[in-house]
């Protein structure tokens, strides 16, 4: 399943509960996760509005909390001890950090410690949860992890009030949050007015598996979720597209073509390097077509690594949500690549008895290269008792023919 949110005329927590809404999720499964970590009662209504003429789904957060302000630490105990299902918990509980992280960074403070103000009132909890129950909802109605792809946000200009006085647009918090992804300030035309909040921000930066425009899909569900305000001249409003993935597109004789392969990269300071073959080993196992790690100097002259991973278009939603489970990364960068493949096909050799399977490389019908499957001559080795070395030199001497005879 792919899903696209369209953030470019701005994001926040009821504009995405009411896109949920509109492409199918369900009431009650919003309103589920909501009662389960609700202290203090919490009712979800909805609306159908229009916003500069495009009909849209409202969703309204009613309380009677008289809360305003929570920390980190205070959010963390109620979504510990909520009786939410474990993948809501686990991404709300993320949100939220990511949310106190780029607090605290802002305000120099320890990210527990840090006092949400607004964020903390008992509407945005239930925004988070609720939001974060509507994904894990979409996305359990396939078998494969759901690819989010999210637009550059369009985070607004001017200047907007909150609990430290009147602050530019985007917010601190805003910024910080969409530091290393596309934002921008709006589509032309679009009001002084802040476009994209922190939970919006919070949110986006969590859900996403990717940023960019649509990707290829065949969409089955389009939800469109109102914000608050109706400005005229701007449809305050986020566009939620779910449907199939897929993996290539149509030329003009309608015959279709495969999508190309992805380059994926991170640079990563922060990961114990114990760990690394372990995360190759998951990508591997989620589909990467190959991996591996270069060696860099990052600012301040500290020591890392660049993860580079290539996958097929069709994989890569599984290698993204593998990346971001297996290391400390919060962002990827990736681009298409052309390649070049030579025809491939496998025989096999003897050593001694012991059977070794070889990789042929053919340019035309001309064998250019024959390479013997090295777990093939370890094994062998083992069984032989004698080095790898010798045994490799015997599958590359037994190989040889083949180059020569063209087979």
């Amino acid at each position: 399943m792919t899903i696209w949110i369209d953030a470019s005329s701005g994001a926040s927590g009821d504009m995405l509960l009411g896109a949920l809404l509109g492409a199918g999720v369900p009431l009650e499964v919003l309103q589920g996760a909501v009662d389960a970590i609700a202290p203090e009662p919490v009712s979800l209504s909805v609306e159908r509005v229009t916003r500069n003429g495009f009909a849209a789904t409202r969703c309204h957060v009613e309380i009677t909390d008289s809360v305003h302000h929570r920390s980190w630490r205070d959010i963390r105990d109620l979504l510990a001890a909520a009786p939410l299902d474990q993948a809501v918990r686990d991404l709300a509980t993320r949100t939220f950090e990511r949310l106190a992280v780029a607090e605290g960074a802002v305000h120099g403070s320890d990210p527990l410690d840090v006092h949400f103000h607004e964020v903390g009132a008992l509407d945005a909890i239930a925004d988070v949860v609720g939001v974060c129950a509507g994904f894990v909802h979409l996305g359990s109605r396939q078998a494969r992890p759901a690819s989010v792809v999210v637009s550059p946000v369009a985070v607004g200009s001017g200047t907007v009030r909150g609990a430290h006085g009147a602050m530019p647009v985007p917010p601190p918090a805003v910024a910080e949050l969409l530091r290393g992804v596309p934002s921008y300030a709006g589509p032309p035309g679009a009001p002084a007015m802040e476009l994209c909040t922190p939970t919006g921000a919070a949110l986006l930066t969590t859900l996403a598996t990717g940023w960019g425009p649509q990707p290829p899909m065949t969409t089955e569900a389009i939800g469109v979720g109102a914000g608050g305000r109706d400005p005229e001249g701007h449809a305050n409003v986020l566009r939620l597209l779910v449907g199939a993935v897929s993996t290539g597109s149509t030329t003009e004789a309608g015959s279709t073509t495969e999508a190309p392969p992805l380059l994926i990269e991170s640079n990563i300071d922060d990961l114990d390097p114990r760990v690394w073959p372990a995360v190759i080993a998951a990508l591997l196992e989620a589909g990467a077509s190959d991996a591996w790690l270069t060696p860099i100097l990052m600012k301040k002259g500290r020591p890392a690594h660049t993860l580079s991973v290539l996958v097929a278009a069709a994989k890569a939603a599984e290698v993204r949500a593998a990346i971001f489970r297996n290391t400390s990364t919060i962002g990827l960068r990736e681009q298409p690549l052309g390649k070049h493949a030579l025809d491939r096909e496998m025989v096999a050799v003897e050593v001694d008895g012991q059977r070794i399977a070889v990789k042929l490389a053919r340019l035309g019908d001309e064998v250019v290269n024959a390479q013997p499957e090295y777990d093939d001559v370890a094994r062998a080795a083992a069984a032989l008792g004698r080095p790898v070395v010798d045994v490799l030199a015997d599958a590359a001497a037994a190989a040889r023919p083949f180059t020569k005879q063209g087979h």
